[in-house]
């Protein structure tokens, strides 16, 4: 078929990367299924196995694929052409955070997305991964998807065999997704007093909320240290912006909101020395209790995208591969490398050059690629490192299309 311009550019930079590095092969890849997008043809090639590691370098070199990917799943006949005959043997736990998925990704540039996803899968890592599920370093792959996001990669034995249904209990566990708030924070209940009606003994019960203790661990631990900063805010915080700050409190008259406060200011200490409420009125412990389900635990969950985690025969993007919308690397990384990771500096090739590309802006664009901050509109001249970038991103068309149009 027919290449257009800029598929073709970009085909010659993936290919001039590709014969200069090799996949990082996944582990047992010769149980996996490999799958391929490609810049000169309209379907997706899958079903494929590879034995050694140079038959997929070749591959790669020949084929120039625009995307490349491996299945999370093993299987006995992972070249087989149907998945019935493949025969499922189990599947890494995989977490995928996509930045199209944050609150507010359309008004944010992608250097803004990068930025704030990466702070969610340091999150994830360490709060639920290396925390809460008790995976350790060496149990964890990270890995820089090359477009907008991170992988998390599990492939342990402990995990492998696990179906769909307890892949997605892991995930309602890290979402917060169906959190029984009366375990996290149950009542205490204290006989108070009794009296006798008829013969009939009748005993009145106080019930006051309790705070999960210090030596909490997961949930529990993660709300008592979100309650502690709420009453914080409580505290420190004018009405107006306890409002803003917390929505859930946005229908409570101010009178309630200042007795709120003065309630917590008084007892802060005494909730956290003994793990009680009993201090607060019932509609203030209740309150808070509120805010807590409603405004602080979607704060303290992990971001997680649902359907990869559940599913145990999907395609994930290959390591040390280059993604076809950017021209970025997809780089795997150690937890400690994570957290100075740039995609913009860190995941571009070297194999793309600083010689000077012409291209035209679709639309007047700011970068910093590289190290280089570049403000762009129109016809004009860019590195090749950010050419391929703005091409990929379909932010630029490769060549000048006034001459073109001569």
């Amino acid at each position: 078929m027919d290449i257009d311009p800029n598929s073709r550019f970009l085909l010659k930079s993936f290919r001039k990367y590709y014969r200069e590095n090799r996949p990082i092969m996944p582990e047992r890849f010769s149980r996996r299924e490999f799958g391929f997008m490609f810049f000169d043809r309209t379907f997706v090639q899958r079903h494929l196995g590879f034995k050694r590691p140079e038959t997929l370098h070749s591959f790669l070199v020949n084929q120039v694929p625009s995307h490349s990917y491996y299945s999370t799943a093993y299987y006995r006949r992972p070249d087989a052409p149907t998945m019935d005959e493949k025969t499922w043997l189990g599947a890494d736990l995989i977490f995928d955070l996509d930045a199209d998925h944050l609150i507010g990704a359309d008004k944010m540039s992608y250097s803004e997305m990068l930025e704030q996803i990466k702070k969610e899968m340091i999150n994830l890592v360490d709060s639920f991964l290396l925390g809460d599920l008790g995976f350790s370093d060496k149990d964890i792959s990270i890995v820089f998807s090359g477009g907008r996001g991170y992988h998390a990669h599990v492939p342990v034995e402990s995990v492998i065999s696990l179906g769909s249904a307890e892949r997605r209990e892991i995930v309602d566990y890290v979402t917060c997704s169906g959190m029984n708030i009366d375990f996290v924070f149950p009542f205490n209940l204290v006989p108070t007093s009794s009296s006798n009606f008829g013969g009939q003994v009748r005993t009145n019960i106080a019930k006051d909320r309790m705070i999960p203790p210090a030596d909490s661990a997961g949930w529990r631990l993660r709300m008592r240290n979100g309650l502690f900063e709420l009453t914080q805010d409580i505290c420190a915080m004018e009405v107006k912006d306890l409002k803003r700050s917390y929505p859930a409190l946005s229908k409570s008259q101010t009178k309630t909101l200042l007795k709120l406060k003065e309630e917590v200011s008084k007892n802060q200490k005494y909730m956290f020395e003994k793990n009680l409420m009993t201090l607060l009125s019932k509609g203030n412990q209740e309150l808070l209790v509120r805010v807590m389900k409603e405004d602080v635990a979607i704060r303290l969950s992990g971001e997680v995208d649902e359907p990869v985690t559940a599913d145990i025969k999907r395609l994930i993007r290959l390591p040390n591969s280059v993604h076809g919308k950017s021209g970025l690397r997809v780089t795997p990384l150690t937890r400690n490398a994570l957290n100075d990771f740039d995609p913009l500096v860190d995941a571009v090739p070297a194999e793309y050059s600083d010689d000077p590309v012409k291209v035209t802006m679709k639309r007047d664009y700011r970068i910093r690629i590289k190290g280089e901050d570049l403000s762009l509109s129109g016809e004009t001249e860019v590195p090749e490192f950010a050419a391929v970038f703005l091409i990929g991103r379909k932010a630029a068309d490769h060549g000048y299309l006034s001459a073109k149009q001569q």
